[in-house]
């Protein structure tokens, strides 16, 4: 009797060490055999070794192949991905609080000085002092009641588009920099997959 058995891809998968991949953990396994999803679970599919250095493309058709030889009796539905990358993540140690405060400082300092020239360019104080002059009809060089509320709200308005104040998000809509990111990350993975599948028969576990 032939078992049916659906498998989806995880599409990306981090490891700390490089080992034996099982098929769990490289993919979601559904089938209405319970003993049988247990034992593909655990079925071997890849041993990561220091020829591969920290990156591996494994392909779903692959997996299907070897599990046709390995199981005689079941019959696999691929569902979503078809390919999982797999990462070898090494334990980073603790960034020194030196290395951190100084590129703060190199990064403060750089959006301080893009801030400023900013609004140089588009002569910010002249307007805060025609915008003085219309509401009050004086003449005021430095208008603090408009350039102070003005800077606090800059730097507000900058805290709620990046939906961050340090490890803290105001609410759970991704920020535009977490979506240009989760945008590279997608392009990285489409080129990872188009160029650096190197999965091969001769890796297979019996």
């Amino acid at each position: 009797m032939t078992n049916l058995v659906y498998l989806r891809m995880k599409k990306n998968v981090n490891i700390q060490q490089m080992r034996e991949l099982l098929l769990e953990d490289i993919a979601h396994i559904s089938s209405s055999d319970s003993k049988l999803k247990r034992k593909l679970e655990k079925t071997p599919i890849y041993r990561i070794t220091n020829k591969d250095k920290n990156l591996v493309v494994i392909d779903s058709m692959l997996i299907i192949e070897h599990l046709n030889r390995v199981y005689h009796s079941i019959e696999l539905q691929l569902i979503g991905p078809s390919q999982t990358i797999v990462r070898v993540i090494s334990k980073k140690s603790s960034t020194p609080i030196l290395i951190v405060a100084c590129v703060w400082l190199l990064l403060f300092i750089g959006t301080a000085m893009t801030i400023m020239n900013f609004h140089y360019d588009v002569s910010m104080q002249e307007v805060q002092q025609k915008l003085h002059l219309l509401l009050t009809g004086k003449e005021n060089e430095y208008p603090l009641w408009i350039q102070v509320p003005y800077s606090i709200g800059l730097g507000l308005g900058t805290l709620v588009f990046f939906n961050h104040w340090f490890n803290k998000r105001f609410n759970e809509e991704p920020s535009p920099l977490e979506v240009e990111i989760f945008n590279y990350q997608q392009d990285l993975d489409n080129y990872l997959n188009h160029h650096e599948n190197k999965f091969n028969d001769r890796n297979h576990s019996s």
